[in-house]
């Protein structure tokens, strides 16, 4: 059987035997460079080949947030994080697919009960994109459970997803007004459609929209009343508890913002590298003509792009500890303030590398390097469109800002 063929019917498979962090992340950052060159190629699908997909499954990637007792390695969020840099050091829509597919293990394995988890995770790899925009409709089935209808956008990791994280709108009681369902989806209930690459940036991201008819899914995949970035987690988690592992209790708002953070450090130290490749093989245009490394200029322009970048990855792994021990304190310390503080670091992390790409790196390396399809060219395209997207941009800009003083001051 190759790593390609996920079934969910079948057990998991053991995790590799003495198989360490520091090696799964070493196998990201060896990967990474074989993926700039395919790029274009990337793009033209719309998602990673299906030789990549292998790759990532046999070194494990898919299963870094698995819980162990599915056969997975629960190495946790630094270690998921860190593979994900590197891959968009290499690749941006590359890393964007891997990261929101298989990030999503995390809040499975935090919110779902045992007996959903001892199904969903049976297939030992895990591929679930998330949409956090209620869509579609739900209708209980007399016998139990729901059936789904409608169309999620943006579903990114959708080409070889396992199951499908999805939000749905249902009926409040008497007089309420409707309310968020978080439900999980197998495979078999849904369909990817083929509308995605025309975008400006991660046109290779996978970023799908999923559709599913008259899709039916157990009373146990469904969680009605919750929202995936709003979830309560002060008296714990139905993880947490099942697998004693704090980390399936943290804070979901943002651990997702701390995804994009992660991805945006990594596209920043990809143009980073094309550029040092320009001051290494380039002249300057005037008089006295010599390598754009000798120049004060160009000197002072990397220096400076190089310090943004080195302070974003410094904030994101510090904001990566800091929700490793709000975990381990337990339930009742990660509350919502300490959630969106997290989050507001996030927002800065990103700004500061795209000040590094869009304000020293892009305007600097040249006409030649801003042509269609240059990796500085691409990864300004691909840092544009992380801005664009709803789900980061709105959150980031006002919502998480706003909320952070609402929460500080007791302002409902």
């Amino acid at each position: 059987m190759t790593a390609a063929t996920i079934r969910a019917s079948e057990p998991p498979s053991p995790s590799e035997p003495g198989l360490t962090p520091a090696e799964i992340i070493a196998r990201a950052e060896a990967m990474a460079p074989t993926l700039v060159a395919r790029q274009a190629e990337t793009e033209r699908r719309t998602y990673y080949a299906q030789d990549t997909h292998e790759a990532f499954a046999d070194a494990g990637f898919y299963r870094i947030l698995v819980p162990r007792r599915y056969g997975g390695y629960e190495f946790g969020i630094d270690t998921f994080l860190r593979v994900t840099t590197a891959l968009a050091r290499g690749c941006p829509s590359t890393a964007w697919m891997f990261c929101l597919g298989a990030t999503h293990a995390l809040p499975v394995a935090s919110l779902f009960g045992e007996r959903a988890q001892a199904e969903l995770f049976r297939g030992g790899d895990f591929v679930c994109p998330a949409t956090i925009v209620p869509s579609g409709s739900a209708k209980r089935i007399p016998d139990g459970g729901w059936e789904l209808n409608g169309t999620w956008k943006y579903c990114s990791g959708s080409p070889y997803a396992t199951h499908f994280l999805g939000h749905v709108l249902v009926a409040g009681e008497a007089e309420e007004p409707p309310v968020p369902m978080l439900f999980i989806a197998p495979r078999g209930e849904f369909r990817r459609l083929d509308d995605w690459g025309g975008q400006l940036g991660l046109k290779g991201s996978g970023s799908h929209s999923i559709v599913i008819e008259n899709g039916r899914i157990p009373e146990h995949f469904a969680l009605p009343g919750t929202h995936m970035s709003e979830v309560d987690i002060t008296e714990g988690t139905p993880g947490s508890r099942l697998h004693g592992n704090p980390e399936y209790g943290g804070g979901p708002l943002s651990f997702m913002l701390l995804e994009v953070a992660s991805l945006a450090v990594g596209m920043a130290r990809g143009a980073l590298d094309a550029y040092e490749g320009l001051m290494r093989e380039r002249t300057t245009l005037f008089p006295p003509v010599v390598t754009r490394a000798e120049d004060p200029d160009y000197q002072f322009w990397y220096g400076e792009a190089a310090g943004l970048i080195a302070t974003a990855e410094a904030a994101v792994r510090q904001a990566v500890r800091q929700w490793h021990d709000l975990c381990a304190a337990g339930p009742g310390v990660f509350t919502r303030e300490q959630d969106l503080r997290l989050a507001t670091i996030c927002r800065e992390v990103i700004r500061l590398s795209w000040r590094a790409v869009e304000g020293q790196l892009f305007p600097t390396a040249g006409s030649s390097a801003a042509r269609n399809g240059e990796r500085i060219e691409r990864v300004w395209r691909d840092m544009s469109t992380l801005h664009s997207h709803a789900g980061v941009g709105v959150l980031l800009r006002s919502v998480t800002t706003r909320e952070l003083a609402r929460a500080r001051f007791g302002v409902r």
